[in-house]
């Protein structure tokens, strides 16, 4: 045995070894059930002068890997360790499988192989057990549905509802209505009862989409029902008391709003329970190839259209813009150029002019000899946008480090 298998031996002996001549028929076999519950994952066995064949069958169903008798065989006894321990150990491995296999399925949507990506992963994984509020932090097309779709399929409350909203799309005169639901007749042209957001999601969760751009007033009103839990339908006296998980996003900085005055403190720590940051495309290089790879493949498949590819240039200049879309803006971009291109090999891609190549891929002839405009704010955007790192901005460029470091002196202030 090794090192770590002969220590769980003997503890395992040291702790499970008993003298159970003390012990009546009853005593053996709650012995057996409370060691398994104090502690699971060790192998119990157990040794007794009794030879009673009924005891041990009990003590088995009650937990213990193997039962034996005195006087003690050493062979005997270093066997049923060594597969005790080798039993555990094959256990764990089916285990963690297991998980593996359930993140896989949970994660099917959501493609990324990034470390910042697996950081996301490793968030979501450990918040899936309990029932707290997250709140998921990330610019626009980085995917915030979709994790919020992953957390609550993960969670005690998948089989319950999953209620999606918009909240940038409501207005304070329908809030009421729209979140807690309405009476028929209520209200001029409410011909009908109305179950609002929060009551329809009662025994799932509920996401709040673009959180930070909700009115003011609107925002007392979902803190009102995130601290009292029931809600009370326009029109109606009577307060229904619901349960719900709560997944709210934004794209804004809310530390900032609540300095402007555009959030209210209270319903960002009710909210900010467990954050998760969403990194944008921009920050993970490394996916865009794989997510490009597998747009096209889906997009082809599902429109009956023959497998194509990207050319190596390609891929490379997509790694080179600036994605203020972020993986919304990839998609649309894989799309176009599927059906653009008539055989299987995609040789361009039109890409959106609003967030510019992070390289200038100009024409020598027609370089001019002083950066130009556009040239020094793909400089400041790449070395920005890699925390001022000139090395780490050069590969995001496709130049020299030598290069990077010139240009950074030509714009003439290397901290910018």
């Amino acid at each position: 045995m090794t090192g770590e298998k002969l220590t769980i031996a003997k503890s395992a002996a040291r702790l499970f070894t008993e003298d159970l001549f003390q012990f009546d028929r009853l005593g053996v076999v709650s012995f057996a059930g409370d060691a398994q519950k104090n502690y699971p994952h060790l192998p119990i066995i157990m040794i007794t002068a009794l030879n009673d064949i009924n005891m041990a069958v009990q003590a088995i169903k009650f937990g213990a890997y193997d039962y034996l008798t005195k006087p003690l065989e050493k062979d005997r006894l270093a066997t049923v360790l060594r597969n005790a321990v080798s039993m555990r150990e094959l256990q764990s491995k089916v285990s963690n499988l297991e998980e593996k296999l359930g993140s896989s399925e949970l994660f099917t949507d959501i493609v990324g192989e990034s470390e910042k990506m697996n950081e996301v992963f490793t968030l979501v994984n450990r918040v899936l057990e309990t029932d707290v509020n997250v709140l998921l932090i990330g610019e626009s097309g980085t995917g915030k549905e979709l994790i919020a779709q992953a957390i609550h399929n993960g969670s005690s409350r998948q089989k319950g509802p999953f209620i999606a909203v918009n909240c940038s799309a409501i207005t304070y005169e329908l809030a009421d209505s729209l979140f807690f639901g309405h009476k028929k007749g209520s209200f001029t042209g409410a011909i009908e009862d109305r179950v609002g957001f929060f009551e329809q999601a009662d025994g799932g969760s509920i996401f709040l989409d673009e959180i930070g751009d909700m009115d003011l007033e609107i925002q007392s009103k979902i803190l009102r029902i995130l601290e009292e839990r029931s809600v009370r339908r326009v029109g109606e006296k009577n307060e229904k008391k619901i349960d719900f998980r709560v997944i709210a996003a934004t794209n804004h900085d809310l530390t900032e709003s609540i300095k402007s005055k555009k959030f209210r403190r209270d319903l960002y720590f009710r909210l900010e329970e467990y954050p998760i940051y969403l990194p944008p495309l921009r920050k993970r290089p490394g996916d865009i190839a794989l997510l490009a790879q597998h747009f096209l493949k889906e997009f082809c498949e599902a429109n009956n259209m023959i497998k194509k590819e990207f050319a190596s240039g390609v891929i490379n200049k997509m790694m080179r813009h600036y994605w203020p879309g972020n993986i919304r803006e990839l998609k649309n971009v894989v799309r176009r150029s599927a059906i653009r291109t008539e055989g299987p090999v995609i040789t361009d891609v039109i890409l959106s002019p609003l967030g510019g190549e992070m390289a200038v891929s100009q024409p020598e002839s027609k370089r001019v000899p002083v950066l130009d405009d556009i040239e020094r704010q793909a400089i400041k955007r790449a070395y920005h946008f890699t925390d001022r790192n000139a090395a780490e901005a050069a590969k995001l460029l496709g130049i020299s480090r030598a290069t990077m470091y010139r240009k950074l002196r030509e714009i003439g202030d290397n901290q910018k």
